[in-house]
């Protein structure tokens, strides 16, 4: 798998025992229109409705997406841990809402984080070249 996005979380709640909730923070691998991929050591069966928010670490601020449902289609083991794909659900890329405003909003953020790193990460070779 490759690295974990820069500076973006999922966030959701389990229920732990009768009254009490656990918030967990789980890193997030892929995220594009339709669903993303996290890792987390929670255990989710394909299948399963979770509701996550999506938070992006800013300098000034954060950006959130709360309140994301989303499928749980495939599960794959990873040493302690589980990447979960998780497709969104009721929720339509074209559509404007506000959630789907933000969710468009950190693909953008994302997107330029990605393309700088990837500018700036060494051994590359070729980016060097062209600012010479």
């Amino acid at each position: 798998m490759t690295e974990a996005l820069p500076d973006l979380i999922a966030q959701f709640r389990i229920r732990q025992g009768l009254f009490r909730k656990e918030l967990v923070e789980a890193a997030l691998y892929e995220l594009d229109a339709y669903g993303c991929v996290m890792k987390t050591d929670k255990m989710f069966n394909p299948g399963d409705t979770i509701v996550l928010d999506l938070v992006m670490d800013m300098p000034f601020d954060k950006l959130r997406a709360e309140g994301v449902s989303g499928l749980v289609t495939e599960r794959r083991k990873h040493c302690s841990n589980f990447y979960y794909s998780i497709d969104f659900v009721e929720f339509d890329s074209d559509n404007d809402s506000p959630l789907a405003e933000k969710l468009r909003r950190i693909r953008e953020v994302l997107s330029k984080k990605q393309s700088l790193k990837s500018r700036r990460s060494p051994g590359s070779i070729s980016g060097f070249r062209q600012m010479a």
